[in-house]
């Protein structure tokens, strides 16, 4: 969904991005060129395969259930068929008012690059989760990489284990109760004793490939959302999951599964160093 350009985490570009709340209405500014006519094009296939579907053809539905299974196909993370990874010409500071510090999305466009050009996924849909903040800081990110657009930005939960507050530990071993590092990829979805949860594998060895077999998932909790943080000060603690707040869960977890990546910031040396996504 955006021309070709390669930029490097030092070279300054035009500071561009922009926040939309949750009614889609426009609460920042964007200054790019977006190729609407490949995000209209691609809404309009999905709108045409939605209308072809066996399904849509030979069981005749509810008015209103069609919208919300249309609502629910539109609203899916978009890919795009292209060997250069988009985003990557968006300013390190694009969303630097909302929160998502310089050098995170530095490092998380370089890991988006990197994984981009491994073809791990084509989903331009990208989470950033800046695990250095506090908890009582909104440091989950979704960012449309093609368009620019922060679609969401909202608390988020670590593991008990982690810290309290502010998270001094991360792992990638079973039963640690703890949040992992890294770069990882969404999976199918299911309905546990959170509601819709979204499964996660990690893509890097050492760090959080662990994170299928620990039953890390993505899972709305009443202690991520407004005013739980306003009373405690804070998100209560997940044995390692990233919750979310249950009034946006279904709509983020709907947006993001399916391929796209999760990345997990947090300044571990050891991981800095290593991980093959930013080295």
């Amino acid at each position: 969904m955006n021309v070709p350009i390669v930029s490097q985490a030092s070279q300054k570009s035009p500071k561009k991005g922009a926040l939309f709340d949750r009614s889609g209405s426009k609460t920042g500014t964007i200054e790019h060129g977006t190729p609407l006519a490949i995000n209209l094009t691609m809404r309009l296939f999905l709108l045409l395969a939605f209308l072809a579907s066996p399904l849509v053809q030979s069981q005749p539905c509810e008015q209103s259930n069609c919208v919300i299974d249309l609502q629910r196909v539109l609203s899916m993370a978009p890919s795009i068929d292209s060997d250069i990874a988009p985003g990557l010409d968006l300013a390190d500071d694009a969303f630097e008012d909302e929160g998502l510090r310089e050098v995170v999305f530095a490092r998380a466009k370089k890991a988006f690059e990197a994984a981009w050009l491994a073809g791990k996924t084509r989903k331009t849909v990208y989470t950033v989760i800046d695990y250095e903040l506090s908890s009582d800081k909104k440091r989950l990110f979704v960012i449309d990489m093609n368009t620019g657009k922060l679609l969401y930005n909202e608390y988020v939960s670590h593991g008990k284990n982690s810290g309290g507050k502010t998270v001094t530990r991360m792992s990638n071993v079973k039963e640690s109760k703890t949040s992992n590092v890294g770069l990882m990829k969404t999976a199918e979805t299911y309905y546990g004793k959170h509601g819709l949860s979204l499964k996660l594998d990690g893509l890097e060895p050492g760090f959080n490939d662990n994170a299928r077999a620990r039953y890390i998932v993505m899972h709305a909790a009443n202690y991520s959302t407004d005013a739980y943080v306003r009373a405690n000060g804070r998100t209560g603690r997940s044995w390692g999951c990233p919750a979310i707040d249950p009034a946006i869960a279904k709509e983020i977890i709907d947006k993001i599964k399916g391929g796209s990546l999760i990345f997990g910031h947090y300044p571990d040396n050891r991981w800095l160093g290593d991980s093959r996504f930013l080295n």
